[in-house]
């Protein structure tokens, strides 16, 4: 809510006090003039404004500040100054009932303190997993062209456990594997390409929705690798004497899934 908000207009004024808005309008015109040399202060009583009438033509009005309808109250005496007191006093009073009730609830004790801490903690871990899958399926969009991804299109899309089962390992193991050849991290319990790797064309994301354990809505990028991006594999894994479990019988070759 803001500071205009928590003003009350001199229509309202006029209906609370049963004066016509061009009376109202020339008591507080009046006042002004009376303020004389302390036109400084005039903003923290009254900031003129404009309304549209019914005819949808714009006309003058003012906002009232609190202190704006204190003045102005000084004006009447008896039960009408009391009952204008009173219908003021209520309306700012909802206003400020409303303004709280916008603002966050602030933690009274070290417990909540430490529970909205979390909350926000875990608010900045989902954004920046976010952010690092955009980064990888933006890349992924984007690969070099060159003959080799002609060759090797995404045709034969494979799950690194696939990958893995060639080399007689878990696609856990394989993970660790790349993670300790720096070509991939955990980030958020998913795997996700360092940046040199996401315009390779090796890899193939999907963020698919998924349901947690407690229940809550959550995503998970689904990623396989193209068969570029398996050569690339076998390449790295062979550099550091890795090889498949084919390799090992003496028969060189790599399988390539069409």
């Amino acid at each position: 809510m803001n500071q205009l908000s928590r003003n009350i207009s001199s229509l309202e004024v006029s209906d609370m006090v049963g004066r016509r808005h061009d009376q109202v309008l020339r008591d507080i015109n009046t006042i002004i003039t009376h303020l004389g040399s302390d036109h400084k202060s005039v903003g923290t009583y009254f900031c003129e404004g404009e309304y549209t009438d019914s005819q949808g033509k714009q006309r003058p009005s003012f906002l009232l500040t609190k202190k704006g309808c204190e003045l102005y109250g000084t004006r009447m005496t008896g039960e009408k100054g009391t009952q204008f007191a009173v219908k003021y006093i209520e309306r700012f009073n909802e206003m400020e009932g409303q303004l709280k009730e916008t603002q966050p609830k602030l933690p009274t004790t070290y417990k909540e303190a430490l529970i909205a801490l979390l909350e926000k903690e875990e608010e900045r871990e989902q954004l920046e997993l976010a952010n690092k899958q955009k980064d990888q399926i933006i890349g992924e969009m984007k690969p070099k062209a060159d003959y080799t991804d002609r060759i090797l299109n995404s045709k034969g899309l494979m799950t690194i456990t696939q990958i893995a089962k060639d080399y007689g390992m878990s696609g856990q193991a394989m993970n660790n594997k790349l993670h300790e050849f720096g070509v991939q991290y955990n980030q958020g319990g998913q795997w996700l390409l360092y940046s040199k790797y996401h315009d390779k064309g090796f890899t193939h994301s999907q963020t698919i929705d998924i349901t947690r354990s407690n229940g809550s809505p959550d995503t998970k990028l689904n990623t396989k690798w193209t068969q570029k991006g398996r050569l690339f594999l076998y390449n790295l894994l062979k550099s550091k004497g890795i090889v498949p479990v084919i390799e090992r019988n003496e028969k060189p070759q790599l399988r390539i899934v069409q």
